[in-house]
């Protein structure tokens, strides 16, 4: 899965390298119930900085672990890529969008058919 999400991450990258598109991300984490979501969101900031990325939404779901579609700020995030407002999600881990593979590889499709890309700032074997 690694491979796919780097891959759609290329992609869309190089697309918009090519028509001289400034790169928008939303950046996400999933935190547990009351918990401060600031370090894991500096992370997520680290990989925008690095890229030299814009980040246009910043945001974080505190709902805890299900379907990544349900959750209120992870649905933002996809109908933001709908509306052409971001290009991509950066998150800090594949935790965050799910731990169960098949959940996770579901995602990653929702997010390329929208035409956008996901980037992590650890693996995805990383918490």
């Amino acid at each position: 899965m690694r491979a796919r999400r780097e891959a759609d991450l290329l992609r869309a990258v190089a697309r918009l390298a090519h028509t001289g598109t400034a790169v928008r991300i939303g950046r996400y984490s999933l935190v547990e119930p009351r918990q401060d979501p600031a370090d894991r969101l500096a992370e997520t900031q680290a990989v925008v900085q690095r890229c030299g990325w814009t980040t246009s939404i910043t945001t974080f779901d505190d709902t805890g672990v299900g379907d990544p579609e349900l959750r209120p700020q992870m649905a933002r995030l996809l109908a933001a890529l709908d509306a052409g407002e971001i290009h991509g999600i950066v998150a800090v881990s594949q935790v965050d969008v799910s731990s169960f593979d098949d959940i996770y590889a579901r995602a990653l499709a929702l997010v390329r058919a929208r035409g956008g890309f996901l980037a992590l700032a650890r693996s995805e074997t990383s918490i």
